[in-house]
């Protein structure tokens, strides 16, 4: 895919997607989301990429949310596929983090949130406004925040609409790690790096082990594939049993019971 809304660069094992829309507040629309969940599952799919850092081109806007139509009457080609890109950082089994660089408002503290981990810069200024300006998030935008900063914090953030700065952030457990202006992306991808050395199996069981909680059977089944059954596929009992089944004999089983 042709990107225009996007930048995608690779750094050693880390991959960085920059929604390149400042002028707009690097808001997201329809051709943003479907390079965004483009770049995202090239990333899954590349053995030699280990991490992903989401940010915003400039230095004012990570992402203030998504253009909307609000036309009276509605057609699927006026849905923003954003909960595509949502899941796909969910539930790729390699960490995504957010390098937070300005406002991050609306759809853009969903995404952040989101994200695994999240590096703001000092400047950083987080905010849902859904309820003044005719919008709302009532999947990952809610039950992703009330998990991140409690119940009552994601309601006050939902029903009063206020600014936060980074340092609130901060407080709140919104996001890891302060840092000053200009570094943020800088820091993320040190972050990335680091957690690029440890143990890709154990870094995938352990984010899939956080998806499945809200993702039902396809959490599970996350879980159930792209783990579990991908190391049992490389035990002996796998291969005793497939082999026997393709030499069309019983297969040898009593020493895996005991």
């Amino acid at each position: 895919m042709q990107y225009d809304d996007i930048l995608v660069e690779s750094n050693d094992a880390v991959v960085v997607i920059t929604i390149n829309r400042p002028e707009t507040g690097n808001k997201f629309r329809h051709k943003t989301c479907l390079e965004l969940f483009d770049a995202l599952q090239r990333f899954r799919l590349d053995p030699s990429i280990r991490a992903a850092v989401i940010t915003g081109a400039g230095d004012k806007f990570f992402c203030i949310g998504g253009e909307h139509d609000h036309a009276t009457s509605l057609d699927q080609s006026q849905v923003l596929p954003i909960v595509d890109v949502y899941q796909a950082i969910d539930t790729i089994p390699k960490p995504v983090i957010a390098a937070v660089n300005g406002y991050a408002v609306g759809g853009g503290n969903v995404l952040h949130t989101v994200c695994d981990l999240t590096i703001a810069a000092e400047t950083a200024v987080f905010r849902q406004v859904g309820p003044m300006v005719g919008s709302f998030d009532a999947g990952y935008g809610s039950w992703y925040l009330e998990d991140t900063i409690g119940r009552k914090r994601a309601k006050e953030m939902w029903f009063l609409n206020r600014k936060y700065s980074a340092a609130d952030a901060l407080a709140r457990g919104l996001v890891n790690e302060v840092v000053p202006a200009g570094e943020a992306l800088g820091r993320a991808i040190e972050v990335a790096q680091e957690i690029a050395e440890r143990s890709p199996l154990a870094i995938a069981g352990m984010k899939g082990a956080f998806s499945a909680r809200h993702n039902g059977v396809a959490g599970q089944a996350r879980m159930a594939h792209d783990q579990q059954l991908t190391l049992y596929l490389q035990t002996r009992e796998a291969h005793e049993v497939n082999a026997a089944f393709n030499e069309r004999r019983t297969p040898d089983t009593e020493s895996f019971w005991s």
